[in-house]
């Protein structure tokens, strides 16, 4: 009897389970593929030359098993500019709000660099360089979780790099599977990070029926192996997963951020453009709040949001402020009840699936918790 765990995805990606992690954490990256299913580390926080050095790092420790790498490409990012030169774009109201806010939370200037401004969405030509270094390095893959890869996909293939495209609408998935993808991730609104509009339930079986031979892999609230069920009876061949591996013991997260998304239900994530300037999910905060406040400016659009609130992100990092310490999470936070090692969380996942599948074939459909 086939495996319903096995799809067309475990032959594309070359690995055991339908599972894509994608993690910040190289540590979680290799714990991730080590325990049999894919992981995806996120470039776009890092300069290229640290892209460079965990791609040789994953290649050393995980000994030739294939991973990815996801990158940002937006259209909307300025061409050029350094952060003093943006900095300057940002209207005066803005920056009173802002300095008010910090005044009256006594925030205070960040001990480190803010680590936004090494994001690809700065400015196309950061976003570029980082591109740069993926495609010479090789990646076996490339991820792009903002943006169209349609212009990067003959450079990719032609150096055997499979590229991932992600999508919030039906139309951009028709247009990346048209231009030759070789998987597309259905990303519903329930997602942490940057999302779009419509329900994982929503777009995923909707994308399904228009993807052909085109692996699709379901995203937004995946955080146990129930979500990873219904996925696969959705016409999803995976699932790709971000939140629950924050609060793994392999996650280089601050421990009062672990404990909050462990402590976190599906109502304490909020969705706003006020963190990056685009939509975006992530845990509620004290910043989250102050932008939904009566008096409140609509905050600015991208990249001048998030450099705008650069500072006061990395203070209370710096400094442990918990009210002001925010991470994206999606819907399914809810069902991340504490801090495990990355093995148990891939286990589980396959465990409750198949579960949840033998469950549902015999009438008895499985309803625990994950």
């Amino acid at each position: 009897m086939a495996d319903p765990l096995y799809t067309k995805l475990c032959d594309l990606i070359g690995v055991q389970y339908p599972i894509v992690a994608f993690t910040p954490f190289r540590e979680v990256a290799a714990a991730v593929i080590e325990a049999g299913a894919f992981a995806v580390l996120a470039g776009a926080p890092q300069e290229p030359d640290r892209i460079a050095e965990d791609i040789r790092w994953l290649r050393q420790r995980l000994g030739g098993k294939p991973f990815g790498i996801d990158l940002l490409l937006p259209s909307s990012a300025p061409p050029v500019g350094t952060i003093e030169e943006l900095q300057a774009q940002i209207p005066e109201g803005h920056r009173r709000f802002v300095e008010a806010m910090k005044e009256r939370h006594r925030i205070p200037q960040p001990k480190n660099p803010p680590e936004h401004y090494n994001l690809g969405w700065i400015n196309q030509d950061r976003a570029r360089r980082q591109l740069d270094v993926a495609l010479e390095e090789r990646v076996p893959v490339l991820a792009f979780g903002l943006g169209s890869p349609a212009f990067i996909l003959e450079a990719a293939h032609s150096r055997g790099i499979k590229v991932f495209g992600l999508v919030g609408k039906p139309r951009q998935a028709k247009r990346e599977i048209e231009a030759g993808v070789d998987a597309i991730i259905a990303q519903g609104s329930d997602a942490a990070g940057h999302t779009g509009s419509i329900g994982t339930f929503s777009i995923v079986p909707a994308v399904a029926a228009i993807a052909g031979e085109t692996p699709v892999i379901a995203a937004g609230g995946v955080t146990t192996g129930r979500h990873l069920a219904a996925a696969l009876c959705l016409g999803a061949a995976g699932v790709w997963t971000g939140t629950l591996w924050l609060a793994t013991e392999e996650a280089d997260e601050a421990p009062v951020l672990k404990q909050k998304l462990v402590a976190a239900s599906a109502e304490d994530t909020v969705h706003s453009t006020c963190i990056s300037g685009f939509s975006m999910r992530v845990l509620r905060c004290a910043w989250t709040e102050e932008w939904e406040a009566p008096g409140a400016p609509e905050p600015l659009s991208a990249p001048y949001q998030l450099i705008l609130g650069a500072e006061v992100h990395q203070a209370a990092k710096d400094y442990t402020i918990e009210p002001f310490m925010t991470e994206a999470a999606g819907q399914g936070v809810g069902f991340v009840t504490a801090v495990r090692p990355v093995r148990e969380v891939v286990q589980a996942l396959v465990d409750e699936a198949r579960a949840a599948l033998e469950g549902a074939a015999s009438g008895s459909p499985v309803t625990t918790p994950g």
